[in-house]
């Protein structure tokens, strides 16, 4: 088969839809349900994304995307208590690929919502479980397994989508697109990012153990696929904050770096404690949790809504009781698509604990930014290599 007719486009207006191959056969299946023409955008972005992760790591990847960009990706390593806790992962052991997309999709419950997965190997029961109890669009995987499959197809009353992608297929040299009518042309971005980028480290600390290498190739490869401009929080085998598609280089730090916040305060001893009413739905918690946890949390604790939500109206997460948390956040890893133009990004990273920076470096200002991250003791390496993704 090479081709697949849509729906619709981008938008139910925008008919006719396809996807298709001008020479040779799709390199994807539809297993189940309809996908359309953004699920299919996310679904191929995240597929690259997770290849190339598990290439660089030798470990399972998952990735929760949204929007034609990551709202999430991580390593198939193991969860703590805290995260099964936070993550709302099931009791007992779990294979390495499960534990890769539940650390994917807790990386940003919230925008995870309605996501679709990607997984770097073949779906088993655990992820596919997980799946069926999570809000999610779909799921591409080189392969499922048919228990994995059976679970997937009762999701949705029958309608979820599962792709499944060929792992050998190469995309071709060069890439076209059409913009009002206008073809585009360049070719296919396949740098391969491996430890080999992480050798020109600038600052005077160069102190970078492998874990950090790993959240940095983490970091490159997310950015890799997200849309421009962007910056990448990673810690411990998974993104924490993702700011994505922001004109301004400082916005998208702050914006990333507010969403490794939340992640942080997600571990708080009194978001930990919330008591919630019996039957609340998954994604009804995670609201609750990111208004407890805002500035806003008065529209949560408010008399005649608390009661719909927790069993017992809980103490207020102050102020002071944030900024004392976030300040125990450390060993972070921060990545940017292209260089930091000043020193106050490596300023605002600073504040949400990052130790570890991975980016171009080429800025008329590289001395000022270098010397702000020699100030708190950072390690910063320059890539030379920009990973603009439009």
């Amino acid at each position: 088969m090479n081709q697949l007719e849509l729906k619709y486009g981008c938008n139910p207006n925008q008919k006719p839809a396809r996807i298709f191959m001008e020479e040779g056969e799709l390199p994807l299946k539809v297993l189940n349900g309809r996908p359309g023409y953004i699920n299919f955008m996310d679904a191929l972005n995240s597929w690259q994304l997770v290849k190339a992760l598990k290439k660089a790591t030798g470990l399972p990847a998952a990735a929760s995307f949204k929007h034609v960009s990551p709202a999430g990706a991580a390593l198939g390593l193991p969860l703590t208590d805290v995260e099964r806790h936070i993550y709302f992962a099931p009791e007992g052991s779990l294979s390495p690929l499960a534990c890769a997309y539940i650390r994917a999709r807790g990386a940003d419950r919230l925008c995870s919502f309605g996501d679709w997965a990607a997984l770097s190997d073949v779906c088993d029961a655990d992820t596919a479980r997980f799946l069926s109890c999570e809000v999610s669009d779909g799921v591409i995987a080189p392969g499922y397994t048919d228990e994995a499959l059976d679970i997937l197809k009762a999701k949705r009353k029958g309608g979820y989508n599962v792709v499944e992608i060929d792992p050998n297929y190469v995309p071709a040299p060069v890439e076209r697109r059409n913009i009002f009518g206008i073809t585009f042309e360049q070719g296919y971005n396949a740098l391969s990012i491996d430890e080999s980028l992480l050798g020109n480290v600038v600052t005077a600390n160069k102190d970078l153990p492998q874990q950090a290498k790993h959240d940095m190739l983490l970091a490159l490869i997310t950015l890799k696929y997200t849309q421009s401009n962007s910056v990448c929080y990673v810690k411990n085998g998974m993104t924490i904050g993702v700011g994505a598609g922001q004109q301004s280089r400082i916005h998208c730090t702050r914006l990333a770096g507010n969403k490794a916040d939340i992640w942080w305060l997600r571990q708080h001893p009194k978001v930990l404690a919330l008591q919630f009413v019996d039957g609340i739905r998954r994604p009804d918690r995670d609201n609750a949790i990111d208004l407890y946890i805002s500035d806003e949390h008065e529209d949560v604790l408010a008399d005649g809504v608390w009661q719909n939500i927790f069993r017992e109206k809980p103490e207020v997460l102050t102020s002071e009781e944030k900024k004392e948390w976030v300040a125990h956040l450390s060993d972070v890893t921060v990545g940017s698509d292209a260089f930091f133009p000043f020193g106050d990004n490596v300023e605002r990273a600073h504040r949400s604990g990052v130790r570890y920076i991975v980016q171009p470096g080429g800025s008329i200002r590289d001395d000022q930014v270098i010397a702000t991250a020699d100030k708190h003791g950072m390690v910063m390496a320059f890539t030379g290599i920009r990973l603009f993704h439009h």
